[in-house]
């Protein structure tokens, strides 16, 4: 906790245990780490920023695709209710 508040640029994302649906955004990074930045040679972090903006650009409008779900939202509200129980009787 001390460390976080001396690197304020530092954010930490939990993923509640028992909702691995939230891991889609896993495939999106994987998309972006195999098409606009492997085997990249970037001399700077605004060639990479660049890079980063076009696989954006052309993944909204070639490739992104209406994600359906097929969870209803009471079955997601109750896998998150049991996340957030596990992690209270964790502590």
């Amino acid at each position: 906790k001390a460390w976080l508040e001396k690197h304020p640029r530092f954010k930490l994302h939990f993923t509640p245990t028992s909702a691995s649906w939230l891991n889609a955004v896993e495939g999106w990074f994987g998309q972006l780490e195999r098409r606009a930045l492997y085997r990249g040679i970037f001399t700077s972090v605004g060639e990479l920023k660049k890079a980063i903006r076009r696989f954006i650009q052309t993944h909204n409008e070639k490739l992104a695709k209406p994600f359906r779900w097929h969870k209803s939202a009471e079955s997601i509200m109750t896998s998150v209710a049991r996340a957030k129980l596990s992690v209270i009787n964790d502590k």
